[in-house]
């Protein structure tokens, strides 16, 4: 596998990150830390997660899936063979959301213990924060930055907008910048990143690391009709792509899979990879579902098939 750079960080990743919004919901600590393993063994070494996974579970307060990730990084001896990225400003309840310096400064630490390590390589503003200067986010990154808690900084779910004033800022102040972006982004959600945040990615060596690159599962080819998303964690959202678009996409996966011996999520993440500076974020709940996963970086797809989804998902 040919490493990827993370902007110009100086840190690099492997083809695949995975997403640790599994951890304390659809998977357990015992198979959690399984999949972990089987993952970085694999030659994988990034793994994103946020302080507010897996809060939306009943019981759950947020933290889980950081503190899930700590047991096993203490357990197994692997902290120096992966990156760890996590984010901060989604809403933790009582605990504060956003990105004042006073809710980062506190929230890192809090990261910091649950994840049993003393420094985060990729630390991300989770979503824009319109009560807070983007001025404040910054200094608060660049202290975290020099008293060695942060390696590099990222941004999920940000516009081109607030990217364009976090970049002059970060350079006018000779501040650490967002070398990263997190957009949802696949074959059929292609438009908002493709439109204007991709060729600004593109012109200001940002990389690339999208969520949802099966589109919440309906790009495996798990759910074909509606009443196979009843009672499925993430079945609500791929009922959304139950349209005429989106089996015609459907549609081009399974036959480029089946002219390619490979299955329709390798196709969707190897199609991912094609696109210039993009890595995905995949998440996977058991080990059959991971090594299908794991082989979609060895899927090198043919001209003619990459033409083919394209046409179809336009």
């Amino acid at each position: 596998m040919i490493p990827r750079p993370l902007g110009r960080s100086g840190l690099s990743i492997a083809p695949l990150v995975f997403g640790g919004n599994v951890f304390g919901w659809t998977a357990g600590e015992a198979m959690s830390h399984r999949l972990l393993d089987t993952f970085v063994d694999a030659g994988f070494n990034m793994i994103d997660t946020a302080d507010v996974y897996s809060r939306w579970v009943p019981g759950n307060t947020g933290g889980e899936s950081e503190a899930i990730i700590g047991r096993w990084l203490a357990k197994s001896g692997k902290r120096e063979r992966v990156l760890i990225a996590t984010k901060v400003g989604h809403d933790m309840g009582p605990r504060g959301k956003g990105l004042s310096k006073a809710h980062i400064l506190k929230s890192v630490d809090e990261s910091l213990t649950r994840l049993q390590t003393d420094r985060i390589d990729l630390y991300q503003s989770h979503v824009e924060d319109a009560e807070t200067p983007t001025e404040e986010t910054l200094a608060a990154y660049e202290q975290l930055v020099r008293e060695g808690k942060v390696r590099a900084i990222g941004a999920s779910n940000h516009s081109v907008e607030k990217m364009t004033e976090a970049l002059a800022i970060s350079e006018r102040n000779g501040w650490p910048r967002y070398e990263t972006v997190q957009p949802l982004y696949n074959l059929i959600d292609r438009s908002p990143f493709e439109d204007a945040l991709a060729p600004f990615c593109r012109e200001r060596q940002l990389s690339v690391i999208c969520f949802f690159p099966l589109a919440s599962g309906f790009l495996t080819g798990s759910y074909r009709k509606e009443s196979d998303a009843e009672g499925r964690a993430r079945g609500e959202r791929a009922k959304k792509y139950m349209n005429e678009r989106g089996w015609r996409v459907l549609a081009a996966v399974d036959e480029v899979a089946r002219e390619n011996n490979a299955t329709p999520a390798q196709v969707a993440l190897a199609w991912l990879l094609t696109r210039p500076g993009v890595t995905p974020i995949a998440s996977a709940r058991t080990p059959e579902q991971l090594q299908d996963l794991l082989a979609a970086p060895s899927l090198g797809l043919p001209p003619d098939a990459i033409a083919r989804l394209g046409e179809a998902s336009a």
